[in-house]
């Protein structure tokens, strides 16, 4: 970082150094916390939203909260706080305290990158604001990258609408005391509140949301557009105490998806109607607020406010655990083309507005392959280059990384369904003319080339043990990924792990509520018949229930990988949280140097 991006970092970012144990008995005050603020009363300070941890390495890690006075006032200006870190949980030895000053500027939220810290070690910290304390958070580093360590735990997230179902899947996480770290791969919050056409039903303890300054959405319910519309989201989503513990327990390694922004959004615009307007204002909102509310190293991911374009930050990067596993994780939105197919091509087809309108059938979802082939031959000629996910600065850098990396494992924070999932309308309507559909042309499969551009540096490189681990569809899935899409042609290459989302309305109900009223209504009113029906189009997708929510976890040793799929029971009949609340748990398995999956149900 060059020294002037230092300076301008340096009011809202701190990087402070591990030093030798010191006491926490001599502090100022005499009370043992370690604080040299003036006393004041308790409840001058709070820290509503609790306290988190993020981006572990082998010597260093972000911790975050948010300070704010007591009254929330926000004419009370800004508030001084000390980090403090320690090995012993009473904190009676400190390896780090470090002066912050929460500011309104960036809604009174601090992180703090402490380099100097030992591998493989678990720690605990707090934040002090005169007599006030925070919750304690405990987080573990990674291991030296050089060390050939035995097992990894970890356990990957997604989806947590507010607006839909409940969170007891978090108070399951929660529970898995011998997690390394967290993964969050993207819809951390939804930018839309209030009822649209299809209100989902939600747990009496997340009340109905608005936002200061949101915009109506053409469906129904209003969207987040200003700074604070999305400050407010991220304050009240770290309102729940089920999150605030996740977020204490365990350091989060996260990049976002979609709906921190925009549904199905890609670079600053949006895509509520056919017109995928440019909202590039909006767009930095969202990154800000996201990088305010999230513990990630802001040196890291290049993050500058002070930049006007809506490129202002680089949230893809990587993590080493040992020799082991090699964490990727990539930012598939930001940097991503427009769609292969055009909304507004769509519209104009069928006569529709190709402005005002919404034509995502046919273009996003739904999409018939030989107009998706159609559509890419035209970007292609037009871009100089396919389609792309990534974009070719990012496509590079995840070549490199891969090519360059000596992990046993290879493991890939991936936001959307890499897994084929394709119809064969002729097997369901004899004749029909649209041949194969595509399922969801937002997700890879929407990026033919570019995927495959992908694969093939896999195959042709002979890099092996690369697992992606996925989120968006609100199901889960586990396949095998080819070079090329055909099973009778295509080389495995990867597994693709597909967690449901936390609380999203699940794919299975997305599907009916399409469908509702078609001729193909009666193929998809039960779960299993969805199951079945993909299945037998998409031969490699070995394991699927798109009727879940939940989260995954993951044992990583040199001879396996181990992931089990958590299902969660949906609200109770009166509206209430499950209590218990699993489901159903299923195990996958994966031998080092295969691709070939293992299930076993309900374990």
């Amino acid at each position: 970082m060059d020294r002037r991006r230092f300076l301008s970092l340096s009011t809202f970012y701190t990087v402070a150094i591990a030093t030798s144990m010191v006491s926490a008995c001599g502090d100022d005050d005499g009370d043992g916390s370690g604080s040299t603020a003036p006393s004041m009363p308790m409840g001058t300070f709070a820290f509503a939203e609790g306290v988190a941890s993020g981006d572990p390495r082998d010597t260093s890690a972000v911790f975050w909260t948010r300070c704010t006075w007591g009254s929330e006032a926000t004419s009370q200006g800004s508030a001084s706080l000390t980090l403090q870190v320690s090995t012993a949980q009473d904190f009676s030895q400190l390896v780090a305290s470090v002066p912050l000053t929460a500011v309104p500027d960036f809604d009174w939220t601090v992180r703090v990158k402490v380099t100097g810290l030992a591998p493989k070690t678990n720690y605990f910290y707090r934040f002090i604001a005169g007599s006030d304390v925070s919750a304690t958070g405990a987080m573990r580093t990674a291991p030296s990258p050089g060390e050939a360590n035995a097992q990894v735990r970890f356990a990957w997230m997604t989806c947590q609408d507010w607006n839909a179902n409940h969170w007891q899947a978090m108070t399951l996480l929660a529970a898995e005391s011998d997690l390394d770290f967290l993964v969050h791969v993207g819809d951390y919050i939804y930018e839309t509140v209030g009822k649209g056409a299809e209100p989902d039903p939600v747990e009496p303890a997340h009340p109905a949301l608005s936002v200061p300054d949101g915009l109506p959405r053409p469906e129904g319910g209003t969207y987040a557009n200003t700074l604070n519309d999305f400050r407010s989201l991220y304050r009240t989503y770290r309102s729940d105490a089920r999150l605030q513990a996740l977020h204490a327990r365990f350091a989060m390694i996260a990049v976002w998806d979609d709906h921190e922004f925009s549904d199905d959004c890609w670079q600053d615009h949006q895509t509520y109607t056919n017109e995928n307007k440019q909202e590039t204002q909006r767009r930095r909102n969202a990154t800000q607020a996201w990088a305010e509310y999230l513990p990630v190293d802001w040196g890291d991911v290049s993050f500058d406010p002070n930049n006007p374009g809506f490129e202002n930050i680089r949230i893809y990067r990587d993590f080493h655990f040992g020799t082991l596993m090699h964490l990727v994780m990539t930012d598939e939105r930001l940097f991503r083309d427009d769609h292969t197919v055009s909304e507004a091509a769509i519209a104009q087809s069928l006569g529709h507005d190709p402005v005002n309108g919404n034509d995502m059938v046919g273009s996003r979802y739904s999409v018939p392959q030989t107009v998706l082939a159609q559509f890419e031959a035209q970007d292609t000629q037009r871009l100089g280059r396919p389609p792309s996910m990534l974009g070719p600065e990012q496509t590079q850098w995840w070549k490199d990384t891969l090519l360059a990396s000596t992990s046993i494992w290879k493991i890939w924070g991936n936001e959307v369904m890499m897994n084929r999932l394709w119809v064969d309308l002729g097997s369901i309507i004899p004749g029909s003319a649209n041949g194969t559909i595509i399922v969801d042309a937002d997700s890879w499969d929407g990026y033919p080339s570019h995927k495959a551009d992908l694969l093939s540096f896999i195959k042709t490189q002979n890099i092996t043990n690369v697992v992606a681990i996925t989120g968006d569809l609100h199901a889960f899935q586990a396949g095998v990924v080819r070079d090329q899409p055909d099973p009778s042609v295509g080389t495995p290459v990867l597994v693709d792990l597909m967690t449901a989302g936390i609380s999203s309305r699940t794919f299975f109900t997305d599907i009916v509520l399409g469908t509702l009223g078609s001729q193909f209504g009666s193929l998809f009113q039960f779960p299993q018949l969805v199951d079945d029906f993909f299945g037998r189009n998409n031969p490699d997708l070995i394991y699927q229930d798109n009727d879940g929510l939940g989260y995954a976890s993951a044992t990583v040793t040199p001879a396996q990988l181990v992931v089990i799929f958590n299902k969660v029971k949906p609200l109770n009949n009166d509206g209430t949280a499950p209590s218990p609340p699993l489901a159903k748990r299923t195990r996958i398995t994966i031998n080092s140097g295969s691709v070939a999956l293992t299930v076993e149900d309900n374990v």
